[in-house]
């Protein structure tokens, strides 16, 4: 599948805010954190944010009218001052978008659109639409932690979409951090903990693939839309995450069981396994995969786990369809390839 790169952003471009699958950034006690996001977008990158016209509605308004967030990303890449997208943060509806996507929009107007946890499924309609996306910060959550912005998530995030060179390795933070965010609270002080690096479970030697993201829920959905269609070719790497209150290890490995039914599997050249939220580490979640690859004959699939994307801080970038590389010797990940243009 061939993809079409955006452009890459630079300081002064105009990037687009959308409420996609939760409305909290409108929200009274919320709105603080939405406006220091716009406030970081400026002092951190030089970008200028404008909402879009639902982005700041209420939360019970976003919830009931998935038309309207789906107009609100059809006018951001329709707009042509508009150069980057990104989601306000993730939530659990955003599937129910897909009704009102006009794919040739997407196809005829790329740009930069980032977002991680739900926003999944925004990516997987740009991929259909034959868009490059990127499985990175939210709004409201890497940008505007109160905190402030993590020198990590900033270095990559600056990197994947502020530069058209290959990205690189990807070397892991030196801690980590997996508090709950309290999203109304602007004194929260999230406890950092050592970060132990990447933990190859299993697999030898070195592979190379496409990059593309999974997740367990509305599965069968996004299948049936024809979403999933890239996941089927030869040689992709996976990449995997979620929160310990959606995805229980058992759930995790029945995940991998329905992907291996669907023969997804046994055409793919490895995975990588984001951190779930949880510390002390539950390695239930690495033992049940283990399982599973034993019970489905894949006792050599490269697998590295514990990586920093998604729900975690701090959080590289990845871009869907750029070539990558697990080193299961060295315990290493890298994108052999820019995200942009």
């Amino acid at each position: 599948m061939t993809l079409i790169k955006p452009l890459k952003l630079n300081p002064g471009d105009k990037i687009a805010t959308v409420s996609l699958a939760w409305g909290c950034a409108g929200e009274p006690d919320m709105r603080w954190r939405y406006d220091l996001g716009v406030l970081r977008l400026k002092s951190e990158f030089g970008l200028e944010a404008v909402a879009m016209p639902h982005s700041l509605e209420s939360e019970d308004y976003i919830r009931n009218h998935p038309e309207s967030r789906a107009e609100d990303l059809m006018t951001a890449f329709a707009d042509p001052s508009v150069k980057g997208i990104i989601a306000n943060i993730g939530g659990n509806d955003s599937i129910r978008l897909l009704p009102y996507i006009d794919f040739d929009v997407i196809q005829n107007n790329p740009k930069v659109f980032i977002g991680y946890s739900d926003i999944l499924n925004i990516h997987l309609m740009c991929l259909k639409a034959g868009l490059t996306t990127f499985y990175g910060a939210n709004l409201l959550t890497t940008i505007a932690e109160p905190q402030g912005l993590h020198p990590y998530s900033r270095y990559w995030l600056k990197k994947v979409l502020f530069d058209n060179q290959p990205i690189g390795c990807i070397a892991p933070p030196d801690k980590f951090t997996c508090d709950e965010t309290e999203y109304a609270n602007p004194n929260q002080v999230k406890q950092y903990h050592p970060h132990a690096g990447y933990e190859c479970l299993q697999g030898f030697g070195r592979v190379t693939g496409r990059l593309f993201g999974v997740d367990k829920t509305n599965f069968a959905i996004i299948e049936s839309a024809g979403l999933t269609e890239p996941l089927y070719e030869n040689g992709n790497i996976l990449f995997f995450e979620d929160i310990v209150e959606c995805v229980s290890p058992d759930d995790f490995a029945e995940f991998f069981m329905c992907l291996a039914e669907k023969d997804i599997t046994r055409n793919i050249k490895g995975v990588i396994i984001g951190r779930f939220n949880e510390y002390p580490e539950n390695y239930d979640y690495r033992n049940a995969l283990l399982k599973t690859t034993k019970k489905l004959n894949l006792p050599d699939l490269p697998v590295l786990f514990n990586l920093p994307f998604g729900h975690t801080s701090p959080i590289c970038t990845l871009p869907f369809g750029a070539m990558a590389e697990i080193d299961c010797e060295n315990g290493t990940f890298s994108i052999l390839e820019s995200g942009v243009v």
